[in-house]
């Protein structure tokens, strides 16, 4: 019964889903902007120009690639290949920056690089804990949230561009998604889930 009520879920909003086209063009971290912020040696430059050149490198194809699908671009695929990549990227860096260096690397990374639209892991686990989820409630809570981001991504080329339109849409399925854990959650449950997501609101895209 749970299986059941999960694919619904997943159904019910990708119902609202747009196509995508496949011809935006998007816009990747300034790294230049990080070294006007920090003193680097000239061997660190020389290895840190590598290092992100090769990411972006990595990046693009994997966006090229992605684009080639055309109306079918998955670019919910495409934003877990790029959190792969800044994590492989970060653990590369580390080998190049000092301590302090790479915490200020990995903030600016996070400040800039564009978010999966979705609860992060660590949000959903401190949902999980803090609000005493059961494992089908906590199933139910992942499932709404992959929907959600499938649902907003897939609508991506009728909002791209207006941050206007962007917010209506991630509204939207916001209160799709919102309202699909609550009929999971015991009202306790979704109390505190929602006490939990209260400050998740929309960011314009970069």
């Amino acid at each position: 019964m749970k299986s059941t009520y999960i694919k619904t879920i997943v159904v019910a909003l990708a119902t609202l889903v747009v196509a995508s086209c496949s011809g935006d063009k998007k816009k990747g971290v300034d790294y230049n902007q990080f070294k006007t912020q920090v003193q680097l040696t000239p061997d660190q430059e020389k290895s840190f120009d590598e290092i992100t050149a090769k990411y972006q490198q990595l990046q693009e194809q994997n966006f090229q690639a992605a684009k080639a699908q055309g109306g079918n671009m998955d670019r919910v695929a495409l934003g877990i290949k790029g959190e792969e990549l800044r994590a492989q990227q970060s653990i590369e860096m580390a080998k190049v920056l000092d301590g302090p260096q790479m915490e200020r690397f990995n903030k600016f990374v996070d400040e800039n690089a564009r978010k999966r639209p979705r609860y992060d892991n660590a949000l959903l686990e401190r949902i999980k804990a803090e609000a005493q989820l059961s494992e089908d409630e906590f199933k139910v809570v992942n499932a709404a949230n992959d929907a959600f981001e499938k649902a907003f991504s897939d609508a991506h080329d009728v909002y791209h561009g207006n941050n206007d339109l962007a917010k209506e849409y991630w509204e939207k399925f916001d209160t799709q998604r919102k309202a699909a854990i609550q009929k999971a959650l015991t009202p306790e449950h979704y109390t505190k889930f929602e006490e939990i997501v209260k400050e998740i609101q929309f960011k314009g895209r970069k």
